[in-house]
């Protein structure tokens, strides 16, 4: 069985070092060593951290517990979530409009969104980054998205 990508320092890595090498900002403490800070960003870190893969209609392949309390899914449910169906079905166009921009830019900052939780809760996001999970080798692996605010609507 492989290992979940919480606990994989590769894919930490991917995720921490594409978000400084696009927004020129840490995702998180620099000074913490590489297993501590992946361990913080998974179990502690205040903020919402998420990423998907790169289907074509891309599923959620890394949630931290926040994202994981502020959605409603646990690990297992989040990693078999397409994440489409994160956004009510109006509000799917915008997302993609966003995910488009980021495609093109490599990432977006200050967005705001509509979101669904598991059962139905909706909650609003906001001051939303967006941004390419891309490696030092400029392979493409998905996207990452981090957000702070968030508040039922």
């Amino acid at each position: 069985m492989t290992e979940p990508l919480y606990q994989n320092a590769d894919f930490f890595r991917l995720l921490a070092g594409s978000y400084l090498r696009l927004t020129g900002r840490p995702l998180l403490d620099p000074a913490l060593p590489a297993a501590e800070a992946m361990r913080w960003l998974y179990e502690d870190a205040p903020f919402c951290v998420l990423a998907h893969d790169t289907a074509a209609s891309p599923v959620f392949m890394y949630a931290n517990r926040t994202a994981q309390r502020c959605v409603g899914y646990d690990w297992d449910e989040f990693t078999q979530l397409e994440s489409r169906l994160s956004a009510e079905a109006p509000n799917r166009e915008e997302r993609h409009r966003l995910l488009e921009t980021v495609q093109r830019n490599g990432f977006a900052e200050g967005y705001r969104g509509l979101r669904i939780a598991k059962g139905g809760r909706r909650f609003w996001i906001e001051e939303v980054t967006v941004w390419n999970l891309v490696d030092e080798a400029g392979v493409y692996h998905g996207q990452g998205a981090t957000y702070r605010q968030w508040w039922d609507a």
